[in-house]
């Protein structure tokens, strides 16, 4: 599909129907700058499906991925000070913040 039959293809009608079922309100002047973007998308999709990719080894999906494990072990991280001392006011070792339900 060439850029000349998509721009065919890609009338302000389409564009008005695509915007109708996506719920998305476009006013009447922005109709054909729509279906211009929308041909270019639509070329630039077709590009790639021009690209070789016979030898060329997918990415990593599920089903080839380890996924890397740890040990789920709970811990406090042993830096309460650390953590504390970015409060800007503290009771104990808590964050204290104004009461904001009464």
């Amino acid at each position: 599909m060439g850029a000349e039959l998509t721009n065919k293809i890609l009338d302000k009608k389409i564009v008005q129907r695509v915007a109708k079922l996506s719920s998305l309100a476009v006013k009447e002047d922005e109709l054909a700058v729509y279906a211009a973007d929308l041909g270019g998308i639509i070329n630039w999709m077709e590009q790639l499906n021009e690209v070789d990719i016979t030898d060329v080894q997918p990415m990593v999906g599920t089903e080839i991925a380890q996924l890397r494990l740890r040990e789920d072990v709970v811990t406090d991280g042993e830096c309460k000070e650390d953590v504390l001392s970015n409060a800007p006011k503290r009771i104990a070792d808590f964050y204290a913040v104004p009461k904001v339900v009464e």
